[in-house]
């Protein structure tokens, strides 16, 4: 590797590093100043907290990995065009790809750690975040009750609840359809049912049972209470909005296969976090360049102008993920053209910055 790729490559590793350790400590100040109340108030221990921020970090990090390197990079891309080192290197004979390339390897590193963060550690501090999240930081708030759940929570056993609480566990006017060999076995009907943690068993109010022989002859069992297991849990029939983000990604696709079985309607939820894990990381190479072709120019305004140039596109960039990833979230759009357009749309700019910056 050449001098000129070792100079660019430890600025551009070196920034980024300094952009990270820059913004996570004012975010943690901000958030915690934000919750602290609500952290004295329900005496939270230490060591919880302590664990909460350090989790809060790697989900935070991770979330804005790609607008830190496209601001890092633009930063130092524009110190350089100004003590006119950029000139330099040009004027030497490299070419701009040439002048390009280190870029693209340290982008190849942000973006294999990127991948990693995606794929095994950020869903693990996911999980503890969003569950110190839930536990101490929105205690007191009403749960709203699910209704109308339809679920296939087996190859063999479909279930209706009309409406579940997932605070209390209960459920009302339950009924399970067992099939077998598409033939309705048996079939269970249940004013309410509520769901005992403790012994992983479901205690079924009202209880009327109907089974069907090969025959056709019916069967009728009926008992004020009863206490039955079933093959799926209270969380089964609710699973929490961030659960995706929770799971690695191995987990997450069986997830998903699950959920489609069962009929899930959070499943365009589910698709965007699986396909960000991907996109992530390509957008790092999308960015540095764009982030290059705007900055490696000096302007007459410095900087400043490179900057706000930078801030004005990542805010674009985040607009156009927010805002596709919602509409996939919502409704029938779909969740793959939602995560992949941001980085198509950007990537035809990239080329065209590009191709401009090389004239």
């Amino acid at each position: 590797m050449k001098i000129l790729d070792w100079y660019i490559l430890k600025r551009y590793l070196f920034t980024f590093l300094m952009m990270l350790l820059l913004f996570i400590p004012i975010a943690i100040m901000v958030h915690l100043a934000e919750k602290i109340g609500k952290i004295i108030d329900n005496d939270v221990p230490f060591d919880a907290v302590a664990e909460y921020l350090l989790n809060f970090t790697i989900y935070f990090a991770t979330l804005l990995f790609p607008l830190f390197l496209f601001l890092s990079v633009i930063f130092f891309t524009s110190k350089l065009a100004n003590n006119t080192e950029i000139v330099a290197f040009l004027s030497s004979g490299v070419s701009f790809t040439r002048f390009l390339r280190p870029y693209l390897i340290g982008a190849t590193i942000v973006a294999i750690i990127a991948l990693l963060l995606g794929m095994f550690l950020a869903p693990k501090a996911s999980q503890c975040f969003n569950e110190f999240k839930y536990k101490y930081l929105s205690k007191g708030r009403k749960i709203q009750d699910t209704k109308e759940i339809f679920r296939r929570i087996t190859d063999n056993d479909i279930i209706y609840v009309s409406s579940f609480d997932p605070k209390n566990n209960r459920g009302q006017n339950f009924t399970l359809e067992h099939l077998k060999d598409n033939k309705l076995e048996y079939k269970i009907f249940a004013n309410s049912i509520k769901y005992i943690e403790i012994d992983s068993v479901w205690q079924l109010t009202n209880y009327y049972k109907r089974n069907y022989d090969s025959i056709g002859n019916v069967t009728v069992e009926e008992k004020r209470k009863m206490i039955v297991e079933f093959s799926f849990e209270a969380e089964d029939l609710t699973p929490v909005n961030y659960i995706a983000e929770t799971k690695p990604y191995s987990e997450l696709v069986d997830f998903i296969e699950k959920e489609k079985l069962r009929g899930s309607p959070n499943i365009g939820r589910y698709e965007v976090v699986k396909y960000k894990k991907w996109s992530l990381p390509v957008s790092v190479f999308i960015l540095t360049i764009i982030a290059v072709a705007v900055s490696s120019i000096k302007r007459r305004g410095g900087m400043g102008v490179n900057l706000a140039i930078g801030i004005t596109i990542a805010m674009i960039y985040v607009f156009f993920d927010k805002i596709f990833g919602v509409m996939a979230e919502q409704s029938d759009f779909s969740p793959l053209v939602a995560v992949w357009f941001p980085n198509v749309v950007f990537g035809i700019l990239a080329a065209y910055l590009l191709y401009n910056a090389k004239r």
